[in-house]
């Protein structure tokens, strides 16, 4: 494939300072001077601090080896500083551009010993966000039983966290560092508030390349840094043949949580794409999966036609074809059954018929597959599906984010990118970058997302107003939206078949919006949608974006989010069921000068119903828009 070469202008400035280490820390500011970072010079410690306030108190720096003694007495032997500022085209995500704009250095830190070793930190200070990283420019082997790396959060701030497991699919919680338990593991990002209010910031990571997924664990006051081993390598959790480069260690920073939701910070610190991306599509699709059987789901050539049509009539640019349609499939999805064959169809499934069934209405279509499937034999299976003319594989039950599963998923990403095949993981570990290098990695799961209501009653409005803040700050989220059969946590029962939620159809239709995902599921049967309210601003809106802007809310109890397509803008506003009063006041002064039609849908009498109304707006108006507990409304505002 060709090179891409952006069309908007670049402008670089990199001016390499060899100097001899001043006494004190080495201290890097981001361009505008809010934020800074403090390294001690004998490597040892870190502080981050925000507009005057300590963000990140005296923290652990280091590496743990295996098999080798570690570093000895380290000292500042020279540093090189760079200044960038430039603007990266994006595709199909939440903007159609970025700034990528910081001050960086290299420290390189020597032992004291005559022939002693290096090791370099290099350091990233943005204006949202500070980050690092350590390097070994060294042919020999590196193996780590860890890194030294902690967290202090100064002052014992209220955080958001989540336990970390394999699928990364739990609910966050609300809990002070000093609280969080002993022994348990918790998931990035860590979202915290700090005693002052004044600013919110999210420690995370980033890059994974060649390195190994990790976790936080408090221990004291700190949160540890752990990385994630091998099932077949328990010890050490990193192996290189040859030198070091780890991942990013991130703090994201804001005044509030969800300023936060418009950074590109995790994409800035990955590697921009050397292909040309742009016929990546996003759109919506249509899915079998949500509204039909945990396990057991038969593969059928009229129920496939019948999601098809529904994909064109709708307008959906695609629909997936979930668990059950290769041959040898059991009925249990998440077992990877060793007859199961993946690059053939079930008895009485044509597949590039379906292909070709599914061109001549304007729809692509996508397949699921079972990642230990995939992995032996990746070549053929991808060669395959872009021979039969399928656009793009779900890869599922991954759970794990080893070194090894760090691996797959670059080289998955890879090669689908190569076969111009769109990427959906699931039961993946949470984003780090890596859609940036890949735009054709669309989205993925490591969410506790919508498929839940199918099996317990943990998606709860609360759940949903959380996730804008903290897991959706790292990448897009395939949260499956789309439920149309609506109602309370009151009325809320589990079901397999036909699934209910815990929301109202106004808070659907705003996920729409407020959930970042350029490959976004219509979950619901198509009978669901037959004549039903709202599901004409699910034709009509959008999955990417050129612009996004956060408008008002706080973590768990309500989010007002604002997303421009052209001159167009779409708002979605949600709610839990905690906020006094039902009305959300949006002031519109986003807008660009002229008059705006403005169509609101807006909680109705009961949780299925929604009201339809029409007005027109300018920048100085304020929309009133009318939200029942555990409720929503979209609005789209279109130019006169």
């Amino acid at each position: 494939m060709k090179r891409f070469l952006p069309t908007v202008a670049v402008a670089c400035m990199m001016a390499p300072v060899a100097a001899t280490a001043a006494q004190g820390p080495a201290v890097l500011a981001s361009p505008d001077g809010s934020a800074a970072i403090r390294i001690a010079r004998d490597a040892s410690q870190f502080s981050i601090v925000r507009r005057g306030e300590t963000i990140i108190a005296a923290s652990p720096l280091g590496l743990e080896l295996d098999g080798a003694p570690g570093f000895g007495p380290l000292v500042l032997e020279r540093r090189e500083d760079v200044k960038v500022n430039r603007v990266i085209p994006l595709v199909a995500t939440k903007a159609s551009s970025t700034r990528d704009r910081y001050n960086g250095t290299t420290l390189v830190f020597r032992e004291q010993a005559p022939a002693g070793r290096r090791l370099l930190l290099d350091v990233r200070a943005y204006d949202d966000g500070i980050a690092f990283r350590y390097r070994i420019d060294d042919a020999a082997p590196v193996r780590l039983r860890g890194e030294r790396t902690a967290f202090v959060p100064a002052a014992d701030p209220e955080c958001l966290v989540s336990v970390a497991i394999g699928s990364h699919e739990k609910p966050f919680e609300r809990s002070k560092v000093s609280a969080l338990r002993d022994g348990v593991a918790y998931d990035v990002p860590v979202v915290c508030t700090t005693a002052s209010g004044r600013s919110s910031y999210a420690i995370t990571q980033a890059n994974l390349a060649g390195y190994t997924g990790a976790s936080l664990w408090r221990e004291g006051s700190a949160l540890q840094v752990r990385l994630s081993a091998t099932p077949e390598r328990p010890a050490p959790a990193y192996v290189s043949p040859a030198g070091l480069t780890t991942a990013w260690r991130v703090v994201m920073m804001g005044d509030r949580a969800g300023d936060m939701i418009a950074s590109h910070l995790i994409g800035n610190l990955n590697p921009q794409p050397t292909q040309d991306f742009r016929w990546v599509q996003p759109g919506k699709a249509a899915w079998d999966w949500w509204s039909g059987p945990v396990s057991g789901l038969k593969p059928d050539m009229d129920s496939y036609r019948r999601f098809i049509d529904f994909a064109a009539a709708s307008g959906l640019r695609y629909y997936l074809i979930d668990a059950g349609w290769a041959w040898g499939s059991g009925p249990d999805c998440w077992i990877a059954l060793p007859g199961t064959d993946i690059t053939r169809a079930a008895d009485g499934i044509d597949m590039p018929e379906l292909v070709r069934y599914a061109a001549a209405k304007g729809v692509d279509l996508l397949l699921w597959a079972h990642w230990e499937h995939i992995a032996p034999r990746m070549d053929e299976v991808l060669d395959t599906y872009a021979r039969w003319g399928i656009k793009g594989v779900k890869v599922d039950f991954m759970n794990r984010d080893d070194q090894d599963m760090v691996a797959f998923y670059y080289r998955i990403a890879a090669a689908t990118a190569e076969r111009k095949l769109l990427l959906d993981l699931h039961s993946a570990y949470v984003p780090a970058g890596l859609q940036r290098t890949y735009p054709n990695f669309i989205t993925q799961e490591g969410v506790l997302g919508a498929e839940w209501n199918k099996l317990d009653s943990s998606v709860t409005p609360q759940h949903n107003l959380m996730l804008p803040y903290t897991r959706m700050l790292t990448g897009p989220m395939d949260y499956t939206p789309g439920g149309f059969r609506n109602g309370t946590t009151a009325s809320f029962k589990v079901r397999d078949v036909l699934p209910l939620t815990q929301t109202t159809r106004g808070q659907a239709l705003a996920m729409y919006v407020v959930y970042d995902s350029p490959l976004q599921m219509v979950s619901d049967a198509p009978e669901a949608y037959r004549d039903a309210a709202g599901f004409d601003f699910v034709r009509r809106v959008p999955a990417a974006w050129d612009e996004t802007r956060f408008l008002s809310g706080e973590p768990g109890r309500d989010i007002v989010l604002a997303r421009r397509q052209g001159r167009s803008w779409y708002v979605g506003a949600m709610r839990a069921e905690e906020p006094a009063g039902a009305t959300e006041r949006v002031p519109l002064r986003f807008l660009a000068p002229g008059r705006y039609r403005a169509t609101v849908w807006e909680d109705g009498a009961t949780p299925n119903e929604l009201r339809r109304v029409e007005r027109e707006v300018g920048p100085a108006d304020v929309l009133e828009l009318r939200l029942a507990p555990g409720g929503g409304a979209a609005v789209i505002l279109e130019p006169l």
